[in-house]
Protein backbone atom coordinates (compact mmCIF):
# COMPACT_ATOMS: atom_id res chain seq x y z
CA UNK A 1 0.00 0.00 0.00
CA UNK A 2 2.93 2.44 0.60
CA UNK A 3 4.20 1.74 -2.85
CA UNK A 4 0.60 2.42 -3.85
CA UNK A 5 0.71 5.42 -2.51
CA UNK A 6 3.61 6.73 -4.39
CA UNK A 7 2.45 5.44 -7.84
CA UNK A 8 -0.95 7.43 -7.33
CA UNK A 9 0.58 10.55 -5.57
CA UNK A 10 3.16 10.97 -8.68
CA UNK A 11 0.18 10.70 -11.68
CA UNK A 12 -1.83 12.89 -9.45
CA UNK A 13 0.70 15.34 -9.20
CA UNK A 14 1.46 15.00 -12.73
CA UNK A 15 -1.79 15.46 -14.16
CA UNK A 16 -2.98 18.09 -11.70
CA UNK A 17 0.75 20.43 -12.44
CA UNK A 18 1.84 19.03 -15.29
CA UNK A 19 4.80 21.81 -15.39
CA UNK A 20 5.86 21.20 -11.79
CA UNK A 21 6.13 17.78 -12.21
CA UNK A 22 6.79 16.22 -15.30
CA UNK A 23 8.05 12.70 -14.42
CA UNK A 24 4.95 11.46 -12.07
CA UNK A 25 3.48 9.92 -15.61
CA UNK A 26 5.82 6.61 -14.21
CA UNK A 27 3.79 6.55 -11.62
CA UNK A 28 1.53 3.61 -13.43
CA UNK A 29 4.57 2.01 -14.63
CA UNK A 30 5.07 1.44 -10.90
CA UNK A 31 0.92 0.07 -10.51
CA UNK A 32 2.18 -2.05 -13.52
CA UNK A 33 4.94 -3.65 -11.23
CA UNK A 34 2.51 -4.32 -8.33
CA UNK A 35 -0.04 -5.59 -10.61
CA UNK A 36 2.41 -8.46 -11.60
CA UNK A 37 3.69 -9.10 -8.26
CA UNK A 38 0.15 -9.30 -6.62
CA UNK A 39 -1.30 -11.21 -9.29
CA UNK A 40 1.26 -13.82 -9.98
CA UNK A 41 1.55 -14.05 -5.83
CA UNK A 42 -1.63 -15.28 -5.36
CA UNK A 43 -2.03 -17.93 -8.46
CA UNK A 44 1.01 -18.90 -8.03
CA UNK A 45 0.72 -19.62 -3.78
CA UNK A 46 -2.81 -21.30 -4.69
CA UNK A 47 -1.19 -23.29 -7.72
CA UNK A 48 1.29 -24.83 -5.28
CA UNK A 49 -1.57 -25.61 -2.84
CA UNK A 50 -3.44 -27.35 -5.47
CA UNK A 51 -6.12 -24.93 -4.10
CA UNK A 52 -6.27 -22.15 -7.55
CA UNK A 53 -10.04 -21.80 -9.12
CA UNK A 54 -10.25 -19.50 -12.09
CA UNK A 55 -14.34 -18.77 -11.04
CA UNK A 56 -12.88 -17.34 -7.75
CA UNK A 57 -9.39 -15.55 -9.16
CA UNK A 58 -12.22 -13.12 -11.62
CA UNK A 59 -14.40 -13.20 -8.92
CA UNK A 60 -12.88 -11.42 -6.60
CA UNK A 61 -10.78 -9.58 -9.50
CA UNK A 62 -14.70 -8.62 -11.00
CA UNK A 63 -15.69 -7.47 -6.90
CA UNK A 64 -12.59 -5.16 -6.31
CA UNK A 65 -12.92 -3.19 -9.89
CA UNK A 66 -15.91 -3.52 -11.46
CA UNK A 67 -18.25 -1.45 -8.87
CA UNK A 68 -16.03 1.77 -8.59
CA UNK A 69 -15.27 1.84 -12.38
CA UNK A 70 -19.00 1.74 -13.39
CA UNK A 71 -19.80 4.27 -10.53
CA UNK A 72 -17.24 6.61 -12.59
CA UNK A 73 -18.09 6.25 -15.85
CA UNK A 74 -21.47 7.00 -14.70
CA UNK A 75 -20.56 9.82 -13.51
CA UNK A 76 -17.95 11.14 -15.88
CA UNK A 77 -21.56 10.61 -18.56
CA UNK A 78 -23.44 12.30 -15.94
CA UNK A 79 -21.26 15.94 -15.68
CA UNK A 80 -20.39 16.18 -19.55
CA UNK A 81 -23.48 16.26 -20.80
CA UNK A 82 -23.76 19.58 -18.90
CA UNK A 83 -19.48 20.34 -19.61
CA UNK A 84 -18.93 18.58 -23.00
CA UNK A 85 -20.16 20.06 -26.58
CA UNK A 86 -22.10 17.01 -28.62
CA UNK A 87 -19.20 15.71 -30.43
CA UNK A 88 -17.17 15.71 -27.35
CA UNK A 89 -19.93 14.02 -25.90
CA UNK A 90 -20.35 11.06 -28.16
CA UNK A 91 -16.57 10.81 -27.94
CA UNK A 92 -16.76 10.08 -24.27
CA UNK A 93 -20.01 7.27 -24.78
CA UNK A 94 -17.09 5.70 -26.96
CA UNK A 95 -14.81 6.18 -24.30
CA UNK A 96 -17.40 4.85 -21.97
CA UNK A 97 -17.80 1.92 -24.25
CA UNK A 98 -13.94 1.02 -24.73
CA UNK A 99 -13.35 1.69 -20.92
CA UNK A 100 -16.49 -0.61 -19.90
CA UNK A 101 -14.74 -3.24 -22.37
CA UNK A 102 -11.11 -2.74 -20.72
CA UNK A 103 -9.86 -1.56 -24.53
CA UNK A 104 -9.48 1.67 -23.76
CA UNK A 105 -5.40 1.45 -24.93
CA UNK A 106 -6.79 0.50 -28.20
CA UNK A 107 -9.32 3.03 -28.68
CA UNK A 108 -6.69 5.99 -27.24
CA UNK A 109 -4.14 4.22 -29.65
CA UNK A 110 -5.86 5.28 -32.38
CA UNK A 111 -6.45 8.74 -32.01
CA UNK A 112 -3.57 10.35 -30.85
CA UNK A 113 -0.96 9.99 -28.12
CA UNK A 114 -0.61 10.55 -24.21
CA UNK A 115 0.84 13.68 -24.24
CA UNK A 116 -0.59 15.53 -27.29
CA UNK A 117 -2.74 18.60 -25.72
CA UNK A 118 -6.02 17.39 -27.11
CA UNK A 119 -5.54 14.14 -24.62
CA UNK A 120 -5.94 16.93 -21.47
CA UNK A 121 -9.74 17.16 -22.40
CA UNK A 122 -10.50 13.31 -22.63
CA UNK A 123 -11.98 12.94 -19.24
CA UNK A 124 -11.72 8.77 -19.83
CA UNK A 125 -7.76 8.53 -21.22
CA UNK A 126 -5.96 7.69 -17.82
CA UNK A 127 -7.99 4.09 -18.37
CA UNK A 128 -5.55 3.31 -20.49
CA UNK A 129 -3.66 1.57 -17.34
CA UNK A 130 -6.26 -0.25 -15.97
CA UNK A 131 -7.10 -1.90 -19.44
CA UNK A 132 -3.82 -2.92 -19.93
CA UNK A 133 -3.94 -4.81 -16.42
CA UNK A 134 -7.17 -6.56 -17.37
CA UNK A 135 -5.81 -7.60 -20.54
CA UNK A 136 -3.33 -9.17 -18.29
CA UNK A 137 -5.30 -10.83 -16.00
CA UNK A 138 -6.90 -12.29 -18.87
CA UNK A 139 -4.33 -14.61 -20.36
CA UNK A 140 -1.85 -14.50 -17.17
CA UNK A 141 -4.41 -16.91 -14.90
CA UNK A 142 -4.45 -19.47 -17.76
CA UNK A 143 -0.99 -18.92 -19.11
CA UNK A 144 0.77 -20.10 -15.09
CA UNK A 145 -2.36 -22.51 -14.84
CA UNK A 146 -0.52 -24.09 -17.72
CA UNK A 147 2.71 -23.80 -16.56
CA UNK A 148 2.23 -25.74 -13.46
CA UNK A 149 0.26 -28.34 -15.47
CA UNK A 150 2.92 -29.08 -18.00
CA UNK A 151 5.50 -28.98 -14.54
CA UNK A 152 7.30 -26.38 -16.62
CA UNK A 153 9.59 -23.32 -14.39
CA UNK A 154 7.54 -20.86 -13.73
CA UNK A 155 10.35 -18.60 -13.32
CA UNK A 156 11.94 -19.27 -16.86
CA UNK A 157 8.38 -18.97 -18.30
CA UNK A 158 8.08 -15.75 -16.60
CA UNK A 159 11.62 -14.58 -17.98
CA UNK A 160 11.14 -15.65 -21.09
CA UNK A 161 8.18 -13.20 -21.33
CA UNK A 162 9.62 -10.89 -19.82
CA UNK A 163 12.78 -10.91 -22.48
CA UNK A 164 10.10 -11.84 -25.29
CA UNK A 165 7.92 -8.12 -24.05
CA UNK A 166 11.08 -5.97 -23.45
CA UNK A 167 12.26 -6.86 -26.68
CA UNK A 168 8.97 -5.65 -28.69
CA UNK A 169 9.11 -2.30 -26.61
CA UNK A 170 12.32 -1.74 -27.69
CA UNK A 171 11.69 -2.64 -31.43
CA UNK A 172 8.70 -0.12 -31.36
CA UNK A 173 9.59 2.79 -29.24
CA UNK A 174 11.82 4.40 -31.61
CA UNK A 175 9.66 4.49 -34.59
CA UNK A 176 6.39 4.82 -32.88
CA UNK A 177 6.55 5.80 -28.64
CA UNK A 178 2.86 6.07 -29.01
CA UNK A 179 2.41 2.26 -30.15
CA UNK A 180 4.51 1.32 -27.44
CA UNK A 181 2.81 3.60 -24.67
CA UNK A 182 -0.49 1.66 -25.34
CA UNK A 183 0.78 -1.90 -26.98
CA UNK A 184 -0.07 -4.42 -23.86
CA UNK A 185 2.65 -6.35 -25.79
CA UNK A 186 5.19 -3.99 -25.18
CA UNK A 187 4.33 -3.32 -21.26
CA UNK A 188 3.71 -6.85 -20.13
CA UNK A 189 7.13 -6.78 -19.35
CA UNK A 190 7.05 -4.37 -16.57
CA UNK A 191 4.41 -6.74 -15.22
CA UNK A 192 6.31 -9.66 -15.46
CA UNK A 193 9.59 -7.65 -13.40
CA UNK A 194 6.34 -8.16 -10.33
CA UNK A 195 5.79 -11.23 -11.33
CA UNK A 196 9.64 -12.77 -11.08
CA UNK A 197 10.00 -11.38 -7.69
CA UNK A 198 6.67 -13.52 -6.81
CA UNK A 199 7.84 -16.62 -8.04
CA UNK A 200 10.99 -16.41 -5.85
CA UNK A 201 8.88 -15.44 -3.23
CA UNK A 202 6.61 -18.14 -3.77
CA UNK A 203 9.65 -20.77 -4.24
CA UNK A 204 11.64 -19.36 -1.81
CA UNK A 205 14.59 -18.86 -4.06
CA UNK A 206 17.08 -16.49 -6.19
CA UNK A 207 18.20 -16.15 -9.65
CA UNK A 208 18.98 -19.71 -9.25
CA UNK A 209 15.74 -20.54 -9.60
CA UNK A 210 16.38 -20.19 -13.28
CA UNK A 211 18.05 -23.41 -13.20
CA UNK A 212 16.48 -25.43 -11.04
CA UNK A 213 13.22 -25.09 -7.92
CA UNK A 214 13.61 -26.74 -4.98
CA UNK A 215 11.33 -30.04 -4.23
CA UNK A 216 7.92 -29.23 -3.44
CA UNK A 217 9.06 -31.84 0.11
CA UNK A 218 12.25 -30.22 0.65
CA UNK A 219 12.49 -27.69 3.76
CA UNK A 220 12.21 -23.75 3.30
CA UNK A 221 16.01 -22.39 3.56
CA UNK A 222 16.23 -20.30 6.34
CA UNK A 223 19.22 -17.75 5.85
CA UNK A 224 18.94 -15.19 8.10
CA UNK A 225 17.61 -11.62 6.90
CA UNK A 226 19.90 -8.84 6.27
CA UNK A 227 19.05 -5.45 7.54
CA UNK A 228 21.79 -3.93 5.83
CA UNK A 229 21.48 -5.47 2.24
CA UNK A 230 17.84 -4.60 2.76
CA UNK A 231 18.63 -1.26 3.42
CA UNK A 232 21.00 -1.20 0.51
CA UNK A 233 17.80 -2.21 -1.67
CA UNK A 234 15.34 -0.11 -0.65
CA UNK A 235 17.26 2.86 -0.79
CA UNK A 236 18.73 1.85 -4.15
CA UNK A 237 14.92 1.51 -5.44
CA UNK A 238 14.01 4.77 -4.00
CA UNK A 239 17.24 6.36 -5.93
CA UNK A 240 15.77 4.48 -9.18
CA UNK A 241 12.38 6.09 -8.86
CA UNK A 242 13.66 9.84 -7.38
CA UNK A 243 15.99 9.52 -10.62
CA UNK A 244 13.43 8.54 -13.35
CA UNK A 245 10.53 11.36 -11.37
CA UNK A 246 13.40 14.55 -11.96
CA UNK A 247 14.41 13.52 -15.43
CA UNK A 248 12.07 12.24 -17.63
CA UNK A 249 10.13 14.07 -19.41
CA UNK A 250 6.80 13.56 -21.84
CA UNK A 251 8.67 14.34 -24.89
CA UNK A 252 11.10 11.20 -23.77
CA UNK A 253 11.01 8.27 -25.82
CA UNK A 254 9.03 5.86 -23.68
CA UNK A 255 8.37 3.39 -22.09
CA UNK A 256 11.81 2.06 -24.09
CA UNK A 257 14.86 2.19 -21.56
CA UNK A 258 13.66 4.78 -19.26
CA UNK A 259 11.41 2.53 -17.64
CA UNK A 260 13.67 0.24 -16.64
CA UNK A 261 14.40 2.82 -13.84
CA UNK A 262 11.11 2.90 -11.99
CA UNK A 263 10.11 -0.36 -12.83
CA UNK A 264 13.16 -1.81 -11.09
CA UNK A 265 13.25 0.69 -8.82
CA UNK A 266 9.79 -1.11 -7.33
CA UNK A 267 10.90 -4.19 -7.53
CA UNK A 268 14.09 -3.54 -5.50
CA UNK A 269 11.86 -1.84 -3.15
CA UNK A 270 9.70 -4.89 -2.80
CA UNK A 271 12.71 -7.17 -2.49
CA UNK A 272 14.13 -5.14 0.57
CA UNK A 273 11.10 -6.12 2.34
CA UNK A 274 9.91 -5.36 6.00
CA UNK A 275 13.59 -4.94 7.10
CA UNK A 276 14.50 -2.11 5.53
CA UNK A 277 14.02 0.95 7.37
CA UNK A 278 12.55 3.07 4.78
CA UNK A 279 9.42 0.47 4.44
CA UNK A 280 8.88 -0.63 7.79
CA UNK A 281 8.89 3.79 8.79
CA UNK A 282 8.02 5.12 5.60
CA UNK A 283 6.13 3.28 3.05
CA UNK A 284 4.19 1.24 6.13
CA UNK A 285 3.07 4.11 8.09
CA UNK A 286 -0.34 5.25 8.33
CA UNK A 287 -0.74 8.16 5.90
CA UNK A 288 1.15 6.24 3.22
CA UNK A 289 -0.71 2.91 3.87
CA UNK A 290 -4.34 5.03 3.95
CA UNK A 291 -3.24 6.67 0.32
CA UNK A 292 -2.46 3.29 -0.82
CA UNK A 293 -5.82 1.93 0.47
CA UNK A 294 -7.86 4.34 -1.12
CA UNK A 295 -5.48 4.54 -4.97
CA UNK A 296 -7.59 2.61 -7.26
CA UNK A 297 -10.61 4.50 -6.75
CA UNK A 298 -8.59 8.19 -6.28
CA UNK A 299 -6.69 6.89 -9.98
CA UNK A 300 -9.95 6.70 -11.33
CA UNK A 301 -11.82 9.89 -9.54
CA UNK A 302 -9.10 12.68 -9.85
CA UNK A 303 -8.60 12.83 -13.51
CA UNK A 304 -12.13 13.05 -15.22
CA UNK A 305 -12.26 16.25 -12.93
CA UNK A 306 -8.71 17.87 -14.24
CA UNK A 307 -10.20 17.00 -17.90
CA UNK A 308 -13.75 18.87 -17.28
CA UNK A 309 -11.33 21.75 -15.11
CA UNK A 310 -8.70 21.78 -18.26
CA UNK A 311 -11.96 21.87 -20.91
CA UNK A 312 -13.31 25.16 -18.91
CA UNK A 313 -10.50 26.74 -18.64
CA UNK A 314 -10.71 29.64 -21.12
CA UNK A 315 -7.13 31.25 -21.31
CA UNK A 316 -4.68 28.42 -20.90
CA UNK A 317 -4.12 26.03 -18.14
CA UNK A 318 -6.26 26.08 -15.00
CA UNK A 319 -5.47 28.02 -12.00
CA UNK A 320 -3.86 25.89 -9.26
CA UNK A 321 -6.42 26.65 -6.47
CA UNK A 322 -9.16 25.20 -9.34
CA UNK A 323 -6.56 22.30 -9.37
CA UNK A 324 -6.35 21.61 -5.79
CA UNK A 325 -10.14 22.03 -5.49
CA UNK A 326 -10.50 18.82 -7.55
CA UNK A 327 -7.71 16.57 -6.21
CA UNK A 328 -9.31 17.50 -2.68
CA UNK A 329 -12.89 15.97 -3.93
CA UNK A 330 -11.18 13.11 -5.96
CA UNK A 331 -9.88 12.25 -2.45
CA UNK A 332 -12.66 12.70 -0.38
CA UNK A 333 -14.67 10.55 -2.98
CA UNK A 334 -12.32 8.15 -3.39
CA UNK A 335 -12.18 7.47 0.24
CA UNK A 336 -16.01 7.37 0.22
CA UNK A 337 -15.75 5.05 -2.83
CA UNK A 338 -13.32 2.76 -0.70
CA UNK A 339 -15.68 2.59 2.61
CA UNK A 340 -18.95 1.96 0.62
Amino acid sequence: DGMRAIAVGAVVVHHAFPSLFEGGFVGVDVFFVLSGYLISSIILAQLRKHKFSFVDFYARRVKRIFPALFLVLATTLALGWFWLTPTDYKALGKHVLAGSAFLSNFAFWQEAGYFDAASATKPLLHLWSLAIEEQFYVFWPLALFLVHRWQVNPLRFIFAVLLLSFAINMAIVKGNATAAFYNPLSRFWELMIGAMLAAMHTYQVGWKGLLRLPAADAPAPQAPASALRANLLSFTGLALLLIVFARIRPESSFPGAWALLPTVGTVLLLAAGPQAWLNRRVLASKPFVWIGLISYPLYLWHWPFLAFSNIQATDGAPAWQAQLGWVALAVALAWLTYVL
